[in-house]
């Protein structure tokens, strides 16, 4: 068995070697993926930081995920869950942060960016269910504020999704599940004038556990040409995705606990929502004088529109429901040369790059709805925004066991705001240096040591830069926000190969936001919270004690808290404090393979004096199959083994129910999904 292994930070699969290697959209020294045959007794590459990785389709095909955002939970740490329907963006947690739908961590798939700043919803949402899982390379990841060649939403990390090339031979996977689950995924590639041309067509039915049908329709396609030229490689990948469903969002705890709703039903049937996303990018490596360069461009249509009722009656005689609407085109890309020179003596790499995105949105509004008909404007805007970054970093060795990393990034970002109410109309404009620096020290006795430090920085969105009084009236005054928050981060770290059959990798980490102001797109306005501060340790292991089996593991504990004294209190809604996964993949030559995954996240505070505090969820995933007559496999996967009744996400806040006669504060909460079995069968030809 071929075994590519990760002696970044823990995750089972991929590693990363050399210099001038490409990912991200930007050229590195980490990135060129090396298959190791045999034991992990040795350190591979050269990162700048314990908190980075590459994991490869090894990893990626041998995890049970349930829904595709999950992938993502190869970053160690980082959790996924859902609070209304599978259409949707999924929640995300990291160091401390609830990121929300995204912010500040900046996802991207073969460099072009998905997160969408200014958007209907929430500021840098961040919504993957346009990727084929199964036509994923790897997943490379970057955590902490430490890489000159991230930008906008990086402070808590940095996740790029890779695609195939092209398939050893042409797939049909057929997948059948509780809750009327199918899914059918066709896939093949060939050599076309002299390249590979990768083709994948995925739809999806999925009602889910809810008493209120999610009648989710997906569909997924993708189109890829990859050719190598005489310096370097081309590639032309379009993409488009369609969804539509219909939504169970968190429920209030006090209406199970009385018997008006079961666990899994829903206040509001008419909740739901449809999106789209259609994608264009070309991106070309090659030489350019003594180093090599990269050029990406990218081209996204897009289209949100979401239902949504969470405090359902506080308008007794309307309801509470509301739409929001994000139409946009968004165009972008980036160019970077990496070389390689001496200066005094000592060799030198130098990165450059400049990133140019610019996002049309035709319109971003809110609206008022009853079972969803429009009875109302909240707001409608257009609004123009541009980002223009630039950086360099210049990677030294100064012995065999001595190196820096030091880099800067520029970034500047144009607004122009065409607002529905005319005293919120403008123009603004902000700009923002980010400075970087790592030092690794080693390898002795097969260990490295790390120390990062590092700004950074995340976009708030645009029409709070313009706005001058509250659109739900008019009239009362709302003050601006700051276009760019600053995020200071700091990291402590080592890698080791010194166990045998072992890599295990930890890091101590700080990370200081300057304020966590944010467009809340539920209300339609902005608000600015306070000042932050994080910091926790995250330790990784990965260990094969035979060549068919390969055991991981990740833990993560954080503490979270405002920084600014407030007599409401310090702590910080939604901050997840521990978190922990533990999996197995096994390959056995008799033909038998399978996965296990343990996973848990830990309470968090969910109003900032602390009286009030979520539960933590644990799970456990299992899956196993065979493959037999070298072209077909069969499995079977188990997910919420044990049919844990814990929840996906827990808020605390008022809301009010048909019959009460004033809103109530109380738990709102999305469950897991119970016990759910699924079939695949795999045919390649």
């Amino acid at each position: 068995m071929m075994l590519k292994t990760l002696g970044l930070s823990g995750a089972l699969a991929a590693t990363a070697v050399g210099s001038a290697a490409w990912a991200g959209g930007v050229p590195t020294t980490v990135l060129e993926e090396v298959t190791v045959t045999g034991k992990l007794d040795r350190l591979y590459g050269t990162p700048v930081s314990a908190s980075q990785g590459v994991v490869g389709s090894e990893q990626l095909n041998a995890r049970p995920v349930l829904r595709a955002g999950e992938l993502l939970e190869v970053v160690p740490g980082l959790i996924v869950t859902q609070h209304s329907g599978d259409g949707k963006a999924n929640q995300y947690f990291l160091r401390g942060f609830n990121l929300d739908h995204g912010t500040d961590l900046a996802t991207s798939v073969d460099g072009v960016p998905v997160n969408m700043p200014t958007h209907g919803h929430g500021q840098g949402y961040t919504d993957i269910n346009f990727v084929i899982p199964e036509l994923m390379q790897s997943i490379e990841y970057r955590k902490g504020t430490y890489y000159a060649e991230t930008g906008n939403f990086s402070a808590a990390g940095a996740v790029d999704m890779r695609y195939r090339r092209s398939l050893d031979a042409p797939m049909v996977v057929l997948e059948a599940g509780e809750d009327s689950y199918m899914r059918s995924l066709i896939a093949g590639s060939s050599e076309v004038g002299g390249g590979e041309l990768l083709v994948g067509l995925d739809y999806a039915l999925i009602d889910g556990p809810w008493q209120l049908e999610e009648n989710y329709r997906k569909r997924n396609g993708l189109l890829r040409y990859s050719r190598d030229t005489a310096e370097g490689s081309f590639t032309l990948t379009a993409q488009g995705y369609e969804g539509e469903w219909r939504s169970t969002d968190q429920i209030p705890l006090r209406a199970v606990q009385s018997g008006l709703i079961d666990r899994f039903g829903a206040v509001d049937p008419t909740d739901g929502g449809d999106s789209h996303r259609y994608s264009l990018s070309a991106d070309w490596t090659g030489s350019l004088g003594r180093g090599r360069s990269k050029a990406l461009l990218y081209a996204v249509d897009y289209d949100l529109d979401l239902i949504s009722n969470f405090s359902y009656f506080m308008d007794a005689e309307n309801g509470d429901q509301f739409e929001q609407v994000d139409q946009r085109r968004v165009y972008g890309g980036e160019f970077s040369w990496v070389a390689g020179f001496e200066l005094f003596g000592r060799p030198q790499e130098l990165l450059t790059g400049v990133q140019v995105r610019h996002d049309d949105i035709e319109k971003v509004g809110l609206y008022r709805t009853v079972a969803r008909e429009r009875f109302d404007t909240t707001r409608e805007d257009a609004v123009r925004q541009t980002s223009v970054g630039v950086y360099a970093s210049v990677d030294t060795r100064w012995t065999d066991h001595v190196r820096t990393t030091v880099g800067l990034r520029a970034d500047r970002f144009d607004f122009d705001v065409d607002a529905g109410l005319a005293e919120n109309s403008g123009q603004a404009n902000d700009s923002i240096a980010s400075p970087k620096f790592s030092l690794v020290l080693g390898p002795w006795s097969k260990t490295e040591f790390f120390f990062n430090a590092g700004k950074g920085f995340h976009s708030n969105d645009a029409r709070g830069t313009t706005i001058t009084v509250d659109p739900t009236d008019g009239v009362t005054p709302a003050d601006k926000v700051d276009a760019l928050v600053d995020a200071t981060g700091m990291d402590v770290g080592l890698r080791t190969a010194l166990l045998p059959n072992t890599q295990f990798s930890v890091s101590l980490w700080s990370l200081k936001l300057d304020s966590e102001l944010l467009f809340v797109g539920d209300a339609g306005t902005t608000e600015a919270s306070r000042a932050s501060e994080r910091r926790g340790v995250e330790a990784a292991v990965i260990w094969n004690p035979l060549r068919w089996l390969i055991v991981d593991a990740d833990l993560a504990w954080s503490r979270s808290r405002f920084s600014d004294y407030d007599p409401a209190g310090s702590r910080i809604p939604g901050a997840v404090e521990n978190v922990a996964s533990v999996g197995l993949a096994v390959d056995h030559p008799s033909g038998w393979f399978g996965g296990a995954r343990f996973r848990h996240f830990g309470a968090a505070p969910l109003v900032e004096d602390n009286h009030v505090r979520s539960e933590s969820t644990t799970l456990v995933n299992l899956e196993a199959g065979y493959r037999f007559w070298k072209r077909y496999k069969i499995s079977a996967a188990v997910y919420n083994v044990f049919d844990s009744e814990d929840n996906d996400i827990t808020y605390f806040y008022e809301s009010q129910l048909a019959g009460e006669t004033a809103p109530v504060e109380d738990i709102h909460f999305h469950p897991v999904e119970p016990r759910t079995v699924r079939v695949t069968l795999t045919a390649s030809f």
